[in-house]
């Protein structure tokens, strides 16, 4: 099946990076007719409370994926259109304002994004599938103003069979690589790890973490990362369309906890 080549190795991404918070967060869903309503409330460092508000809806064949009207007074548009030829085309428009084209055929996923208000760069990047579960692909960023030329530049490669996946990624121009790896003990338990191996540390590990679903409660996760800063995070579903996200870190020497709170209904 056809990945974005960003999408490589999301498993133990996810796994490692998400549902970990130190904010106290509320989001409210609501359907009115065709047209969704979030409001999101975030409390701040100094205990004040900020919101945003934000709506999708499709009309004529076009998706307004996101409209959004930030605390500061500063407005979100993602609007998207794809065609049955396999091409999507979006916008999306925060500080900065991007026209994206995404095509999907077979095996082949490819993308390209230009920033359209400052005309300062071009993205790109492709994921083939060849089949045995493997994939290959890069991406590149081209400078068209200020710093010209290719100012980013990453190829790499995944595999899965079975419970086991993993993805490499290999950045020349910053002489760096990374590697995710995913394993699914059972239908509960997965463990995963990230690590970025060279020459001068062959197993330099950034992460490593593991996830558990517990009957009834949710999905205990657990990593340690290579800062020595130890999280821990629970998400369940407390009553029918209300979910809870729980969060703790503590640095192994027992020093900065912090935790988090989160509720989406």
């Amino acid at each position: 099946m056809a990945t974005k080549f960003a999408d490589i190795g999301k498993g133990a991404k996810d796994l490692l990076n998400d549902d970990y918070t130190t904010k106290i967060s509320l989001k409210c869903k609501k359907a009115a007719g065709p047209v969704a309503v979030t409001i999101e409330t975030e409390q701040g460092s100094g205990g004040a409370l900020s919101s945003k508000v934000g709506t999708k809806f499709s009309a004529y064949g076009l998706s307004f994926d996101k409209a959004q009207m930030k605390a500061d007074g500063g407005l979100v548009l993602e609007t998207s259109m794809a065609h049955s030829s396999g091409v999507k085309l979006a916008f999306k428009g925060n500080k900065g304002a991007d026209v994206c084209v995404d095509y999907k055929n077979g095996n082949i996923y490819a993308t390209g994004v230009l920033d359209v208000k400052d005309m300062s760069r071009f993205s790109t990047s492709a994921c083939l599938g060849i089949g045995s579960g493997m994939m290959v692909g890069g991406n590149m960023t081209y400078g068209l103003s200020g710093k010209t030329g290719v100012t980013g530049l990453n190829v790499g490669g995944a595999y899965a069979s079975g419970p086991l996946s993993a993805a490499l990624n290999i950045a020349p121009k910053a002489s760096s690589l990374n590697c995710d790896i995913l394993y699914k003990v059972n239908k509960d338990i997965s463990i995963a790890s990230s690590t970025v191996p060279s020459k001068d540390k062959p197993l330099d590990v950034l992460a490593v973490g593991g996830a558990y679903h517990i009957c009834s409660v949710g999905t205990l996760k657990a990593k340690i990362g290579s800062n020595g800063i130890l999280s821990a995070s629970l998400v369940g579903e407390v009553v029918p369309k209300v979910t809870v996200t729980g969060s703790a870190s503590v640095s192994t020497s027992g020093e900065n906890f912090k935790y988090g709170l989160g509720i989406v209904m």
